[in-house]
């Protein structure tokens, strides 16, 4: 596979081009045979019953797997967010590969032309790999952490005049906010959509997600006070950096997202924010792992997941808005 470079202060990672992933998939065959290689590593197991008792069906229909256990057909994507689709493994295996490598990720107008599938169908593929993420990756951190938010939402230049006119406050006035902690150590994050900036969030975030104990840098936002072994830094008056204390990489992951946002989505709907702010938070903590691990890695976090349609765009509270 194509090696990346090493480069300054960047860890070396074994990359994969696009003309390596179309040799790795040539045929619906050879998708195949790698989806079960990574969802079965080791014995064939059903993916309804989780029994090994299982033999293949000869004509391969309905499908090519008998449980004899529960008495079911089953394939490989049987107990993971693939199940149902008809879209082909190997455009799937694209798809993967394409919102691992994509770094401001990829929008479903773009995927359906790419793959040849429809946007609908674009749009429902990106959400259930990115259900695979949904839990995160981080664990708690050791520290020394820094912790931020950030808010999400359309700029007040591009409102109509009469909304501009209701804006007051701080910046996150009618947009999401979003808190995030970045582990200095590891680089790796953890970030969430929360209701609100105040203490009992803001710290309760933070808390659940550092050790205790562990050093915690911030600005001087007032939701963070009271934090134990809390360093932070006065954004107001012109202070990023304090001695050790700064927010200058977890405001770095909110530059990565925000131009995702901008340049590639244009528009992400309340409903569904906190799905592509865990698509960020994987890819960022999955970064130094090569693009074939990180690929194997999304499939194997799809073992035990299902994403309805149903239940994607089941009513939540929060706004609908564009499909990107």
């Amino acid at each position: 596979m194509a090696n990346g470079y090493n480069a300054p202060g960047k860890a070396h990672r074994e990359g994969l081009s696009l003309i390596e992933l179309m040799e790795m998939f040539p045929t619906e065959e050879s998708a195949t045979e790698w989806f079960e290689s990574v969802v079965w590593p080791g014995e064939r197991c059903c993916g309804h019953c989780g029994s090994v008792k299982t033999r293949e069906v000869p004509n391969r229909k309905p499908m090519p797997y008998w449980c004899t256990d529960c008495r079911s057909y089953f394939s490989v994507r049987t107990g993971t967010p693939m199940a149902s689709s008809k879209v082909p493994l190997r455009k799937w295996a694209i798809a993967i590969y394409l919102c691992l490598t994509s770094l401001k990720s990829v929008s479903s107008m773009k995927l359906h032309r790419d793959i040849r599938v429809s946007q609908p169908t674009a749009w429902f593929m990106l959400h259930r790999i990115r259900e695979a993420w949904a839990d995160g990756t981080a664990g708690e951190f050791a520290g020394p952490v820094e912790a931020d938010e950030t808010f999400v939402g359309g700029k007040a230049k591009n409102m109509h005049a009469a909304q501009r006119r209701e804006l007051t406050g701080r910046g996150g006035v009618d947009k999401m906010t979003v808190a995030g902690v970045r582990d200095r150590a590891t680089g790796r994050v953890r970030a969430t959509v929360v209701p609100d900036t105040s203490g009992a969030t803001l710290r309760g975030f933070v808390e659940a997600h550092a050790a205790d104990g562990a050093k915690v840098y911030t600005d001087e936002a007032a939701g963070y006070q009271g934090l134990e072994n809390r360093e932070s830094v006065k954004h107001s008056v012109g202070e990023y950096v304090n001695g050790q204390a700064h927010t200058n990489g977890i405001e770095s992951f909110w530059s990565m997202f925000k131009r995702s946002y901008v340049g590639t989505f244009h528009k992400i709907s309340p409903k569904h924010l906190d799905r592509y702010i865990a698509e960020f938070e994987n890819k960022n903590n999955v970064r130094n792992s090569g693009t074939i691990a990180q690929m194997r890695d999304t499939v194997a976090r799809f073992i035990g997941r299902r994403l309805l349609y149903r239940d994607l765009i089941a009513d939540n509270g929060l706004p609908s808005g564009a499909r990107s």
